[in-house]
């Protein structure tokens, strides 16, 4: 059985970088392969970038490049890295795509940043693609998540359901 994972990254805060002095930030190279490589994971996986964008930026061609990616991947474990802000309504959109499982995840601080979530958010979403049965989901704050009834709760910081 195949395990390799197919990993699409689209920008959102895990990958956003300092761009200036003034603390403004915008999305710079996708982070999950160099935290993989940090982590020493020994899954097979391959990572590619469909765009880099914070997710209330994204448009309903973006959704339907995803889902159209997602569709035609020959591999049948997908992780997507994406904005937390539009995560839940990119994840409803890639519904009913038969035989795979979809994990989207992000996380709350960049990636470079050495207190951020997206390590552990990014392991997660390694584990959780491996053993859920296909489907699509959410893994964030250490739970999975159906997209269809999760939301990010802003003043905590974190998904609920």
């Amino acid at each position: 059985m195949d395990m390799k994972i197919k990993i699409f990254t689209t920008g959102g805060t895990i990958d956003k970088i300092y761009f200036d002095q003034k603390s403004e930030f915008q999305v710079g190279d996708p982070q999950a392969a160099g935290v993989l490589e940090r982590s020493n994971v020994v899954v097979a996986y391959e990572v590619e970038s469909l765009f880099r964008k914070d997710s209330l930026d994204m448009t309903e061609e973006d959704r339907v490049l995803i889902r159209s990616r997602v569709t035609s991947e020959p591999l049948k474990r997908i992780v997507i890295t994406h904005g937390t802000d539009t995560m839940a309504e990119t994840g409803k959109g890639l519904d009913k795509i038969p035989g795979k499982t979809i994990v989207l995840t992000g996380s709350m601080y960049p990636a470079e940043f050495r207190e951020s979530d997206a390590v552990f958010n990014i392991g997660c979403a390694i584990t959780a693609v491996q053993i859920l049965p296909p489907g699509v989901y959410i893994a964030m704050n250490g739970r999975i998540f159906d997209p269809r009834h999760a939301t990010k709760n802003v003043s905590l910081n974190r998904f609920e359901e």
